[in-house]
């Protein structure tokens, strides 16, 4: 493969844009997982992009396409739409080079990442729900003002800032075999698959490229069928930063030719690898962070002959998302189990359940014991437990226990 073999940028636009976004971004860490190595059967690294400047990879494109704005189309100011990475990458950019940003943000959006963008100096307008109502809006307000657009994935300039980070994993780990990549509408992968795939080749190399989508949110397995970007219809997903209903035309054509797998995650998948990486690697990651690790605990990765980066793309979640997430993946991972009882309405029922559930040396987090639940007899009472196992096997043994001792449990699953 030679530098001109694939669509868009080149490695030499790479390797300049390198030097523009070197300006703004740090270069993250790179740790070992020992935890997904074992999953894997081959050596795991994570790339911690989750801790970059605005909480993201996103600044890297943000700033490599407002750099290259003339003195005249500055003077216009941006305009951009996002529920929140792009959002702030452009709000951050804008300020470090004086220009004027307005930001489209949809009216759910999470109040840190509304607050980020406005703290960096971006007006931010509320409106709608979903990424295609903004994109409308903010190209409608480009119109009407004479604003410059900045598209979160779909041109050149940003695919360039976004394939530093390529270069950059390239330069960290130099025996690189696989890296494991976010999927939303492809900006990321497709700069990081063409200058890794460029930068190989050009050394005699080759790298495995694998994207990741949400499966909900699966634009691309479809597309590539067809053989060009096709419309779907997003599903509830909490991968909110990679939920498009349609690939960018460029990034497209990149990873037809440049990405070698694409794979899709289920919403429990992401939401166990998002506890997996707080508790093994102690990082707090945002729910479309963490599909590329996911993709590997869901088995969805084949084993490498040498190191597999699997890439942290973004730390920015709400608190309150974390906190629903973190207890569905426990859930998930079969270490949260919830279940009613129906008992007799006489003294020490509760103790008693309570006491065997302790025998079975599990928690109990949470009770609810009500004589008003459906279906009861006047004589019933409804409990309802919920409580912390240590995963399949131990959940299977409390509910035994609660069976053995003349108890019907009914598990929620």
């Amino acid at each position: 493969m030679t530098e001109t073999t694939l669509a868009g940028p080149t490695l030499a636009d790479f390797e300049a844009a390198r030097e523009v976004v070197a300006r703004v971004v740090q270069t993250t860490p790179i740790e070992n997982s020992r935890h997904l190595s074992e999953v894997l059967g081959s050596p795991v690294l994570l790339k911690l992009e989750n801790l970059q400047r605005t909480g993201s990879y996103k600044i890297r494109g943000a700033y490599n396409r407002l750099a290259k704005l003339s003195a005249e189309e500055r003077a216009r100011g941006v305009v951009a739409a996002s529920a929140g990475n792009h959002a702030q990458g452009v709000a951050f950019a804008a300020r470090e080079l004086g220009i004027h940003a307005t930001i489209f943000m949809p009216l759910g959006v999470a109040l840190p990442k509304l607050q980020a963008t406005k703290s960096y100096g971006a007006d931010v307008i509320l409106r709608g729900h979903t990424i295609e109502e903004l994109l409308v809006a903010a190209e409608e307000f480009a119109s009407a003002t004479g604003a410059i657009f900045i598209p979160p994935f779909d041109h050149p300039d940003v695919v360039a800032g976004q394939g530093t980070l390529g270069l950059e994993i390239f330069d960290e780990v130099p025996d690189l075999d696989t890296i494991i990549v976010p999927i939303g509408g492809g900006g990321l992968i497709s700069g990081i698959a063409s200058a890794l795939k460029q930068k190989a080749a050009s050394l005699g190399r080759t790298v495995r490229v694998i994207g990741v989508q949400a499966a909900n949110a699966a634009a691309y397995p479809p597309s590539l069928v067809a053989g060009h970007p096709v419309d779907i219809t997003v599903g509830a997903t909490i991968a909110d930063g990679i939920a498009v209903g349609r690939p960018g035309a460029l990034n497209f054509a990149i990873i037809r030719d440049a990405v070698d797998e694409v794979v899709t995650v289920s919403e429990d998948d992401i939401a166990k690898a998002m506890v997996v990486l707080l508790e093994r690697a102690k990082q707090v990651v945002e729910a479309a962070g963490a599909v590329a690790s996911a993709a590997i605990l869901a088995g969805a990765i084949s084993p490498a002959a040498g190191p597999t980066v699997s890439l942290l793309s973004g730390g920015n979640i709400d608190p309150l998302l974390m906190q629903r997430v973190i207890s569905h993946g426990l859930a998930a991972s079969d270490r949260y189990l919830k279940l009613r009882i129906m008992l007799p309405d006489r003294p020490g029922q509760l103790a008693r359940t309570s006491q065997i559930v302790a025998e079975a040396n599990a928690n109990v987090v949470e009770v609810l014991h009500t004589r008003h639940g459906r279906g009861l007899q006047i004589s019933q009472v409804e409990l309802e437990m919920s409580i912390e196992t240590r995963g399949p096997d131990h959940r299977a043994e409390v509910v035994s226990k609660l069976r053995e001792a003349g108890y019907d449990p009914i598990v929620d699953e």
